[in-house]
């Protein structure tokens, strides 16, 4: 039997949170006209459209529950869509026992910068969202950003993960052939399989239009030849990873969902190719009794950031002037520090004692809607409860919910905190602390926006609780007091 190399396009669905904290709406937003909003446009020039043409039901994909939320509720088609693409052709080879999606971890946190307890429930809350929305177990994650450290992994694994995807650079092994999947061993007699992407082919779809012009040419002339001299002597099968974000297809370049159709699934008039398509669960579990060969990871990198994660942290060469940016990571967690402990000593109050985070893992069924507030109060309070202890108590896990997203990656990934993306971290901050302050009694809110005074906007010149105040501004909010 001939033995075929095999090609996994995986693209990364991810829209940044743009619901008002406040109202639960996404606000208008002229920049995306003719659309409401960036998350309707973007919708109608790339998840409707490669949903309505069956293409992710061709390839490995990952949505941002944050995004999917969204979608359920507002572009229901797509949303379905995305579903139904898990499951792949009955024709496909070697595909029929792994679904085409993989989880993802639900505020897009970069995780190696996030305490212990909050990595757990970003990837709690991603594996729940994750089989509620599509009736299974996810067998994959993806890490934000691709960040990376062994800690993490460790996570994953103990939530029953088995593999996810990184960067080639993000190995220690400086000529690692990426046509191969690899095994990470994490101590304890714990491994995770990762699949490298091919940085070439993946930059040639995102950045080069020459290469995608053509999809047969590009399998012809790009993937067939990665794929020249394998199988490998030990048996192992080639592998050709593409990774990039999937709104690249459609929304950042025109037409090129048509070439991502057309590579996937080119129709029985286009000569043998040689090689397979598949999806990334069966490219890296099939077989079975398969023991891939073993590699190290460069601990605390990412697939955007050639400095390791110093783009979400501190200053970076990737910013022109990133001096905001730790501050802002700083107050962020002062004000998280502050936030937890009025919380753990309300809860010290309330009737069986909940813990903080046990009650914020188990949240995530009030946020997709399984279970209703009030039935979760009475889960873990007891049915008995007055009204108004279980009011407090779910003000402060909605305040939890609010703290975890305004860590977002986004907040910091750009050059200048006065762009949208920071301002929405700030309102989720704001929520979460507004919702504690009025329930404990406490005033966090003011030490936050000092400290949010200690950054200044390179470009504009304000100060981070002047951002803040216009951030509130922006969705009717007062500002502090």
């Amino acid at each position: 039997m001939t033995i075929r190399g095999r090609l996994v396009v995986h693209a990364h669905f991810y829209q940044p949170l743009r619901v008002d904290p406040f109202s639960g709406r996404v606000p208008a937003d002229p920049a995306a006209a003719p659309f409401h909003d960036w998350n309707a446009r973007i919708d109608a020039e790339c998840y409707r459209p490669n949903a309505e043409r069956g293409t992710l039901a061709r390839i490995s994909y990952d949505v941002g529950p944050t995004l999917e939320g969204w979608l359920a509720t507002n572009a229901p088609a797509s949303s379905a869509g995305f579903v139904a693409g898990d499951r792949p052709p009955a024709t496909a080879p070697g595909r029929a026992s792994h679904g085409n999606a993989i989880a993802q971890a639900f505020h897009h946190t970069i995780l190696p910068l996030a305490s212990a307890a909050d990595r757990r429930t970003e990837i709690r809350w991603g594996l729940r969202d994750f089989a509620v929305r599509f009736g299974r177990a996810a067998e994959g994650l993806w890490l934000p950003e691709t960040a990376v450290d062994l800690p993490t992994l460790r996570l994953l694994v103990d939530e029953g993960v088995r593999f996810t995807i990184l960067a080639p650079w993000q190995s220690v092994d400086a000529n690692l052939d990426t046509r191969r999947p690899y095994r990470v061993d994490l101590g304890g007699g714990r491994s995770i399989t990762v699949a490298f992407y091919d940085a070439g082919l993946s930059a040639a779809v995102s950045f080069e239009p020459a290469a995608t012009s053509d999809a047969d040419r590009f399998a012809r002339e790009r993937v067939a030849t990665r794929l020249a001299g394998t199988p490998f002597a030990d048996g192992e099968t080639g592998l050709v990873v593409i990774a990039t974000d999937g709104e690249l297809y459609g929304h950042h370049q025109p037409f090129r969902d048509l070439f991502l159709q057309r590579l996937v699934a080119p129709g029985p008039a286009v000569p043998d190719r040689g090689f397979d398509v598949t999806n990334l669960a069966s490219a890296l579990l099939e077989p079975p009794d398969r023991v891939p060969r073993t590699t190290r990871v460069v601990e605390r990198t990412s697939w955007s950031c050639h400095h390791g994660v110093a783009r979400w942290g501190w200053e970076c060469p990737d910013a022109a002037d990133g001096r905001w940016k730790a501050p802002l990571r700083a107050a962020l967690d002062r004000l998280a520090a502050a936030i937890d402990a009025a919380t753990d000593a309300a809860f010290r109050t309330l009737p069986r004692t909940p813990d903080r985070v046990a009650a914020r893992d188990a949240w995530v069924d009030v946020v997709l809607g399984v279970e209703t507030p009030d039935a979760f109060a009475r889960r873990w309070l007891g049915s008995r409860t007055a009204s108004a202890t279980r009011t407090r108590f779910l003000d402060l896990l909605e305040a939890q919910r609010w703290r975890l997203a305004m860590y977002a990656s986004d907040s910091w990934f750009w050059d200048d905190p006065i762009r949208p993306e920071t301002r929405q971290n700030l309102r989720a901050a704001a929520h979460a602390v507004r919702l504690v302050d009025a329930t404990c009694g406490t005033r966090l809110e003011p030490a936050f926006v000092a400290d949010l005074g200690l950054f200044t906007s390179p470009g504009q010149g304000l100060n981070g609780a002047a951002i803040y105040r216009a951030a509130l501004s922006e969705v009717g909010q007062p500002g502090p007091p």
